[in-house]
């Protein structure tokens, strides 16, 4: 007998009645959502970028740039290695191209007590230690980042392609999670950030009309240091810093001198063998928001505190004049640098350094020994919150440069809309006329099927918080039409069942079972297509394959439950002798 018992029937209902909930806020204006009570779903689908306006930008990995990174990293380490493992005497030091590094070993048994230690330089050895984590990123099997060719006396170290690759697709990775972290802080909806060939990341964030503002936060690589400033400052433009001396540690004597380059007379006892990588002690860097505006700071080797040392950053106000401010705290070592640094040179200015730009430079009015500290400057509320996220998320390992953007305007998002939301009123109501003159009752029973397949989909989407897209209103408009597909391959079998001289209940229940593996086939083999296309495709082709995988597994629910269940509730209800198609 053509029936489906209770416990059949109440889950159907069940789930057609939580898709219709879901899918009720996307046709409510905001007002009205806003009135849903909290235990309601009340949150429409999410619209991508092409559909409510916002922000493209494509970044690439400057690679220039990261390879002098790691060519300068790998002096370091070479210098290192001659200083302090081999304890050898050497020359020549420093960069012999644009991808390698030179040294010259000064006496010829020296050289083979260097090659183990300088080998070890070769590898990438990012799951612990060396110059992986130097450049603050890890994961990953040791690689070759170098080769090494040792010439006599002189060893050269040249980049090589597949390291190096390796190397920029770990700064990708890590790039891709800052990136997230800093655009997630915005409190935007869905940003899609992905990796676009070898050295690109594209970044969309829908809703957001404020280019400049994105471009500024995914901008800065966030390398933030504390340095004390020179006693003494520049009283023009373009003026160049003065040439102090600095005490330098030179084959384990002390000596005091200038860069010989530059003023060699002005310093007494400069030792005649100076190393010629001692500069100046002071070094001219921009202040922000004046940038033809420079100010001098110490030219050490390293930050004496830096951003690797803070564990929060948070905007604020001044509680003295209500200026924003940005609010920070170090880690136990930072606190303990930080602390030594404000008793040592109270009375004295440092300045706070973001990307080599000085944005505040505060004079130490006691020692800080908390850990915290604020930074101040010209900030914006805006500005204040975006320099906070960046410092909470941490530097980048690689200096980006944006080579694509474009803006999608709200009013060009809003056409988008109503032309996507016309294609699919047009192409259902074409439908829904078609199946009521093809197939009559049975047509209603279709449509009503196809409404409740649609309110499915829709309410899925609403549920996961699936960003809607373009592509993604074409995969609901061809769901339409699979939706259909499916309850017309039912009927015809059901008319073919009745010239073969079937009772009306027979050749119903016979069309349902039989066309129940004609209909699994096709949409298995679509939807096949559909986990490619997400699996292989990015951007809007995923948006389109998750349209039109969901929609696929509704179909296959409202044809072989809900149409059956109308049809079984019509059957009980009349008792047909024939069958009306």
């Amino acid at each position: 007998m053509f029936q489906l018992s209770k416990w059949k029937t109440i889950p159907i209902l069940l789930t057609v009645f939580l898709g219709v909930m879901f899918s009720m806020p996307n046709f409510l204006s905001e007002d009205l959502r806003a009135k849903i009570p909290s235990y309601l779903p009340s949150s429409p689908m999410v619209l991508g970028l092409d559909l409510q306006g916002g922000s493209h930008i494509v970044l690439e990995v400057d690679s220039k740039k990261f390879k002098e990174d790691l060519l300068k990293q790998l002096i370091g380490d070479i210098r290192h290695v001659m200083r302090n493992t081999a304890k050898v005497r050497y020359s020549g030091l420093g960069k012999k191209s644009a991808d390698s590094v030179g040294v010259t070993i000064k006496n010829a048994a020296d050289v083979e007590k260097t090659l183990t230690p300088l080998r070890a330089l070769t590898r990438d050895n990012s799951a612990g230690g060396g110059l992986g984590n130097a450049m603050g990123f890890g994961g990953g099997q040791a690689a070759d980042l170098y080769n090494m060719e040792v010439e006599g006396q002189k060893i050269v170290f040249t980049l090589s392609t597949p390291g190096l690759n390796k190397k920029i697709g770990l700064a990708i990775e890590h790039i891709l999670k800052i990136l997230g972290d800093r655009i997630n802080a915005l409190g935007t909806t869905e940003p899609a950030i992905q990796r676009q060939g070898v050295d690109r990341i594209l970044v969309q964030v829908p809703g957001l009309q404020d280019p400049k503002r994105l471009k500024d936060l995914l901008g800065k690589t966030a390398k933030l240091n504390f340095q004390l400033q020179c006693d003494s400052q520049p009283t023009a433009a373009g003026q160049t810093p003065p040439l102090e001396c600095e005490a330098v540690a030179l084959e384990g004597e002390t000596k005091k001198f200038k860069d010989f380059q530059l003023q060699r007379a002005t310093c007494d006892s400069l030792p005649a063998n100076a190393d010629k990588d001692v500069v100046a002690n002071c070094k001219a860097l921009p202040t922000e928001p004046e940038p033809m505006r420079t100010m001098w700071v110490k030219n050490t080797r390293s930050a004496i505190v830096g951003g690797e040392h803070l564990v929060d950053a948070q905007p604020g106000f001044d509680s003295r004049n209500g200026e924003p401010i940005v609010n920070f705290r170090f880690n136990t070592t930072g606190g303990l640098l930080f602390g030594e640094l404000t008793r040592k040179n109270v009375g004295r200015q440092f300045a706070i350094i973001l990307d080599k730009e000085v944005v505040s430079a505060p004079v130490i009015q006691t020692a800080i020994l908390g850990g915290s500290g604020q930074i101040s400057g010209s900030f914006t509320v805006s500005g204040a919150k975006d320099l906070a996220i960046v410092l909470r998320s941490g530097a980048l390992p690689a200096e980006l440069t944006i080579v694509e953007e474009r803006t999608v305007g709200p009013s060009l998002g809003k056409d988008s809309v109503q032309a996507g939301l016309l294609a699919s009123v047009i192409g259902l109501i074409a439908i829904l006329v078609f199946m009521t003159i093809s197939y009559g009752l049975f047509g209603l029973f279709a449509n009503l099927a196809l409404l409740a397949n649609l309110a499915l989909l829709v309410g899925i989407l609403s549920a996961l918080g699936a960003t809607l897209t373009l592509p993604g209103i074409a995969g609901i408009v061809l769901t339409m039409g699979m939706a259909v597909d499916s309850n017309v391959l039912v009927f015809e079998r059901i008319r073919e069942e009745i010239a073969a001289k079937r009772g009306p209940l027979n050749a119903i229940e016979i069309g349902f079972q039989k066309a129940l593996a004609t209909i699994l086939d096709a949409n298995i083999t679509t939807f096949i297509a559909a986990v490619v296309l997400f699996g292989l495709g990015s951007g809007p082709v995923k948006g389109f394959a998750v349209t039109l995988g969901l929609g696929i597994l509704t179909t296959v629910f409202t044809a072989f439950t809900f149409t059956r269940l109308v049809v079984a509730i019509w059957v009980a209800k009349k008792r047909p002798k024939s069958v009306p198609l």
